[in-house]
């Protein structure tokens, strides 16, 4: 049974530790319950909680930037990496689906969300197209919430990555830029939002494998990526799902697209697509690593409604 702690016993466990991890450990507490108590705490008492491995920028230091990177140093184990979701109020698409599913039988390390898992489409810099209509950003957090609630749930003591965006970023973006006087007040940073997940720019579960929302653009990317970056390289924005694999003299290694989590045919792209065909695929990446070197890249792809492919099988996902 969890302790219970007053906001003094709490505070005064968290300056002891700083972890969220050792603190759950201690209290019986749930990891997540762990961070939102802390985020709570922190916008009570206008009072910032820093965590072991806040940067020296004071800044940083105080929530208000993302930190550039977050290694996880993974020696065995599952990754799992999605991106693109594009949550929408209502819709459970089968790419989501598929990731609860693979979740569960993977049992991964870490789930790293790589990027636009916010829309944004309230806010975009881009003009209305006609009269569409596009849900409100609390109606787009909430969905984000509720979605991500549940890959939290399933991923229990999995590590949870968030790598920032470009959609993302335009919550952040708007506030700064059209009420800058607000900076540092809760709820103004989308992270205030989701005290589970990690953000950052770019995630490294080894020294040779980055993870981040994009880099080069184009129907090459994932080739330019591995070549000009000289690591394996996991991103998302592009949408296209698929595996480069690049050698030269430094070995082998990958450039990888992580597709879209969302339904390439969802409202969220119906007016700006105009009804062009689209180069895009629903579904996710694993990546699996043996002693700290990744084995090539595999990806789960919804191949149809309700249904995903994965290692040369059909899997119903239509229940989850």
């Amino acid at each position: 049974m969890a302790t219970l702690l007053t906001d003094e016993e709490f505070i005064e466990l968290w300056e002891t530790h700083k972890s969220a991890a050792k603190i759950a450990r201690l209290t019986g507490m749930n990891e997540r319950k762990v961070h939102t108590r802390r985020r709570t705490i922190e916008a009570k008492y206008n009072r910032p909680l820093h965590a072991a491995d806040a940067r020296t920028n004071p800044l940083r230091q105080s929530g208000y930037e993302h930190s550039a990177r977050h290694h996880l140093g993974i020696e065995n184990g599952t990754v799992l990496v999605f991106s693109d979701a594009h949550f929408w109020p209502g819709i459970r698409t089968t790419a989501f689906k598929g990731l609860l599913w693979a979740i569960n039988e993977l049992k991964p390390k870490a789930v790293i969300n790589n990027g636009d898992a916010f829309d944004g489409a309230a806010i975009s810099r881009h003009p209305r197209i006609g009269w569409d209509s596009k849900p409100s950003v609390v109606q787009e957090l909430k969905a984000c919430e509720m979605y991500l609630g549940e890959i939290e749930d399933a991923a229990k003591k999995a590590k949870l990555v968030w790598t920032l965006g470009n959609h993302d970023a335009r919550f952040e973006n708007r506030l700064a830029n059209t009420v800058p006087e607000f900076m540092a007040v809760g709820g103004f940073k989308l992270k205030d939002h989701f005290p589970s997940w990690i953000p950052c720019w770019s995630c490294w579960p080894t020294e040779d494998v980055v993870v981040k929302h994009r880099m080069k653009g184009g129907i090459h990317a994932t080739h330019n990526n591995t070549v000009n970056s000289g690591k394996t390289i996991v991103t998302g924005h592009l949408h296209s799902l698929k595996v480069t694999p690049f050698s030269d003299y430094n070995g082998e290694r990958f450039g990888v697209d992580t597709g879209t989590l969302a339904d390439p045919s969802g409202p969220q792209f119906v007016d700006y697509l105009e009804d062009n065909p689209t180069n895009w695929r629903s579904g996710f990446a694993v990546l699996t690593f043996h002693n700290s070197r990744l084995l090539w890249p595999e990806l789960v792809h919804a191949m149809a409604p309700g249904f995903i492919q994965f290692r040369g099988q059909v899997i119903d996902v239509s229940k989850l």
